[in-house]
């Protein structure tokens, strides 16, 4: 039960003190409306008072919408339960007179309440509507909505006084110009600042940006390729169309200059800071993002087949998509950036099957299950998820039967859930109980752990040898899976680049001016062993959660990725599994 009321304590913590005051209006008014039933029942002239009354905490909700919905009715969905709570309440009214009709109705209302009041006093979201004030309003809004509830404020020391005067000149004129464009500049540009994976900037209006291919300033012309860096160093083209092949560069070209500038110089000094946690990470894409910059036209420099460097001039051809299609293959994710990105994960997560005669494969692209209440209330709260470990176990077990004696678990591209859902995997795979991680709450400044959420140690799985492969595009409770996978002495951690470098709760958004734009940003605590925030980096942006196996990007590696579309990355895990096996 510690467990459980620490669990509480934490998610209080995120709780909008405001909006919890609206919600204990509504139950005093229920309380009353009891009290004052069970007095006036006898006297019809009371009663029809009283269900009068009974349209009190349907108006007041009615209030709190116009105050707080107006301009984003979005935010519905995180006060439902206090609207269900306030229509329930109208449930007694034609009752009012019959003795076993008001009970059974009453009772109906008093239990809605408590589920969906317990529900909103741990959930209540910080929500900041900002629709109705002027870009500097908003922007001035948002600076003070994050610095006082980003939990992270204190760990990347960020300092926001500064962040708002360094970008409030763009937004003023952004406001003067009434430049929708120029003002989501100004806001991405701040929120890259933080270098954190939770603080998204969206938009519902898909005429004014599509963030897809719009980050910052940086809208990526389209050349005819795309960029990577090897592992040696060489800067080669991949993802090539006709027109440049007919130029001379080809899939696997050495190019040697950018712009008129040496290509190294040009991925120092040209890729704009997309706001990657990681570093290294970041240094691993800068040269497809680079493939990106230029104008109308960019002077390309390159190794022919004959060994000299010839220089041609390639145009911006119009819509992007070698540097999506670049992306796609170095994520092995054939739907990103598309409407089924999402749907095509979720379609994928907790799918198995055998991979050779003795390979068994799992792949986990979300922690959440067919059972969301259960993530929440029981699996959360109580910091084990049974019924996680039962699903694991059971598929386990099935690809046992076909021969698996080694295991690869793929995490690439998981987009997060609920953590102790990896713990429930983790207890499967160890004879040894490991610290999981802590959900507390930030108080001036510190950090105050208030429940741990363990793996605990089952290990009918502790033989096996697995690999679990990670990407930049695997993050929140997907880069703190491969994290504790990572712990474990039968697990190694493998990818071309590391895990994204973001673990805290999300929860908070601010919307600004005119509802077009609105920033997510987390501020729930989820803590180490060492009482620390769990993964995210620091202003030095050095992972804390470094892949245990780097994959090789080489000349042959590059080919099969952007070329030929082979799983490289799987096939290397493979091979690692079998050498390893033997």
């Amino acid at each position: 039960m510690n467990t459980f009321w620490g669990s509480l304590l934490h998610q209080l913590s995120t709780s909008n003190k405001e909006h919890l005051i609206w919600f204990g209006a509504v139950i005093v008014i229920l309380i009353t409306l009891a009290i004052l039933h069970h007095k006036w029942k006898d006297d019809n002239k009371k009663v029809r008072l009283w269900r009068l009354f009974c349209l009190l905490p349907l108006i007041l909700a009615a209030v709190h919408a116009a105050i707080y919905l107006t301009g984003f009715p979005l935010f519905v969905i995180g006060h439902f339960p206090l609207y269900v709570i306030a229509l329930f309440a109208l449930l007694p009214i034609p009752f009012a007179k019959r003795k076993i009709g008001y009970k059974i109705s009453a009772a109906l209302t008093g239990l809605v309440t408590c589920a969906f009041g317990f529900y909103y006093l741990g959930m209540s979201p910080l929500y900041f509507n900002h629709t109705r004030e002027s870009y500097t309003g908003s922007f001035h809004s948002l600076v003070q909505d994050m610095d006082k509830h980003y939990i992270l404020k204190e760990w990347k020391e960020v300092d926001f006084a500064a962040l708002e005067e360094k970008y409030m000149p763009m937004v003023q004129e952004a406001e003067q110009e009434q430049d929708k464009e120029k003002f989501a500049d100004a806001v991405m540009q701040f929120c890259c600042e933080l270098h954190d994976g939770h603080v998204p900037v969206m938009s519902d209006d898909e005429n004014m940006i599509h963030f897809a291919s719009y980050t910052m300033s940086y809208k990526p012309h389209e050349y005819g390729l795309a960029m990577v860096q090897l592992k040696n160093g060489d800067v080669i083209a991949v993802c090539t169309t006709d027109d440049v092949n007919k130029l001379g560069i080809e899939d696997g070209t050495v190019i040697t200059k950018w712009g008129g500038k040496d290509v190294l110089q040009s991925l120092a000094e040209d890729v704009p800071d997309l706001g990657m946690p990681v570093k290294e990470n970041a240094d691993r894409v800068a040269a497809m993002v680079l493939s990106g910059v230029g104008g109308e036209t960019v002077d390309v420099s390159f190794v022919d087949k004959s060994g000299a460097e010839q220089t041609v001039t390639l145009t911006d051809v119009g819509d992007p998509h070698t540097q999506l299609e670049a992306f796609r293959a170095y994520r092995h994710f054939e739907t990103l950036g598309t409407e089924e990105e999402y749907q095509s994960l979720a379609d994928e997560n907790f799918s198995t099957k055998m991979l050779d005669e003795k390979c068994g494969y799992l792949r986990v692209t979300q922690e959440t299950t067919d059972n969301g209440a259960y993530d929440i209330f029981v699996g959360y709260m109580m910091g084990d998820h049974a019924r996680a470990r039962e699903m694991f176990r059971e598929k386990l077990r099935d690809l046992k039967t076909q021969g698996m004696e080694y295991l690869v678990i793929d995490l690439r591209n998981n987009q997060g859930g609920a953590d102790e859902i990896t713990n429930a995997l983790c207890d499967l795979l160890t004879t040894e109980d490991w610290y999981g991680l802590g959900v507390g709450t930030r108080k001036n400044g510190r950090y105050i752990c208030n429940a741990d959420h363990n793996i605990h140690a089952d290990g009918e799985f502790a033989d096996l040898k697995v690999v679990a492969l990670t990407n930049f595009g695997c993050l929140s409770a997907g880069d703190s899976a491969s994290y504790y996978l990572s712990r474990l002495p039968n697990v190694t951690l493998a990818g071309l680049t590391d895990p994204y470098g973001c673990n805290q709760e999300t929860g908070g958004i601010s919307v600004l001016s005119g509802g077009e734009l609105y920033v997510g940003y987390p501020v729930g605590l989820v803590l180490d062993g060492n009482g620390d925030p769990n993964i995210d980096t620091r202003p030095d942006r050095i992972s804390r959660n470094p892949v245990e196996e780097r994959i090789p990007l080489d000349f042959d590696a590059a080919m099969k990725i952007f070329r030929d579309g082979e799983d490289y990355e799987l096939e290397w895990a493979v091979n690692y599994l079998e050498n390893s096996h033997d």
